[in-house]
């Protein structure tokens, strides 16, 4: 791997065992942990916990983004006690806040409709957001292939997941909202706030369409894009059209921020979770970097690698990051 020092931009580091920052120093990286609402891993306040003591023993190679939580939501005094915890987790060095995909997927109001993005109920939390120059996380919805059948799926990971838990497979549930419904609600935040700097996770749930995300990214200059846990979408573009994703990548060469969505939580076996995020640095680092021919269990064609030059790199393993996380004050 080239000299300069990189930034994995989205791992769940859940536990307090050392490992994995040994492990992301040995590799040149730095890490930024995202605090999620996921009901598997351990609870908000440990996470933080976890996370302000990993940032106290490693400064220069530790960040982490705190999260909203949901509990009591529907209560008057949400809003203000949400904000009240922001400033505090900012204060205390978070870099940004996640809003997570249970907003959309899974909390209800008493009327049965679900609660999205862009309900009256979040509005002085972007508000302050806004106000106060600190960035938002967002992962709405799924991939779209969770809409779709199972044989028009793009890539295995997918298909799998989905066969194995048709009870988060949404083509098979008209109850809750579409794709678009989760799309179009986060798109209306970036409308009112457009001063809110907002990266979207996992390609903005667009991976799909490289031409999507486009036009999310020309309309809104206050958006960004992170690549976690959707390499296996842009392996399925450079197969049918690299020159496409190099051109993407080119284009936006200053909203893309590199991540891996790696997960390491308490019970885990370390030396699978460990073997598992060296192996995506390097395939992903090949991807990006060369032009050498690659296959993936995830697609059916080969493809090539992007060859992007340096200077492209330093800006997606690094810079990016720390533009707008804001990192470089803390």
């Amino acid at each position: 791997m080239r000299s300069f020092p990189k930034i994995d931009a989205h791992v769940h580091y859940n536990c307090e065992d050392n490992g994995l920052l040994k492990l992301a120093k040995k590799y040149g990286y730095s890490l930024l942990s995202i605090n999620t609402e996921v009901p598997e891993f351990p609870s908000l306040e440990k996470q933080k916990n976890i996370a302000q003591k990993h940032r106290r023993s490693s400064k220069r190679d530790f960040f982490y983004a705190t999260t909203v939580s949901t509990k009591n939501i529907f209560n008057e005094e949400w809003a203000k006690k949400t904000i009240e915890k922001i400033k505090q987790d900012h204060s205390a060095g978070a870099v940004g806040v996640k809003f997570w995909k249970n907003i959309g997927m899974s909390i209800q109001c008493d009327d049965g409709s679900f609660l999205m993005l862009d309900s009256e109920k979040f509005k002085p939390v972007f508000h302050y957001l806004e106000d106060n120059d600190i960035t938002v996380l967002g992962h709405q919805g799924e991939p779209k292939n969770c809409w779709l059948p199972i044989n028009e799926m793009t890539v295995k990971s997918d298909r799998d997941y989905f066969t194995e838990h048709p009870q988060y497979h949404m083509y098979l549930h008209d109850e809750y909202p579409g794709y678009w419904e989760h799309i179009e609600a986060r798109d209306q935040i970036l409308e009112i706030h457009n001063n809110l700097k907002f990266v979207g996770l996992h390609l903005a749930s667009l991976e799909w369409n490289l031409d999507e995300v486009t036009k999310r990214l020309v309309k809104y200059s206050n958006l960004a894009v992170d690549l976690a846990e959707r390499f296996s979408h842009l392996y399925y573009h450079a197969a049918r059209n690299r020159k496409e994703v190099i051109d993407f990548f080119h284009r936006f060469q200053d909203r893309i921020i590199y991540g891996t969505d790696i997960i390491y939580n308490p019970d885990d076996k370390p030396e699978s979770i460990f073997k598992n995020l060296k192996s995506r640095w390097e395939t992903h680092w090949l991807f990006l970097s060369s032009k050498q021919k690659m296959t993936s269990p995830e697609i059916d064609k080969s493809f090539k690698g992007l060859d992007l030059p340096s200077s492209i790199l330093e800006k997606i393993y690094r810079i990016n990051a720390l533009n707008w996380y804001q990192i470089e004050s803390f």
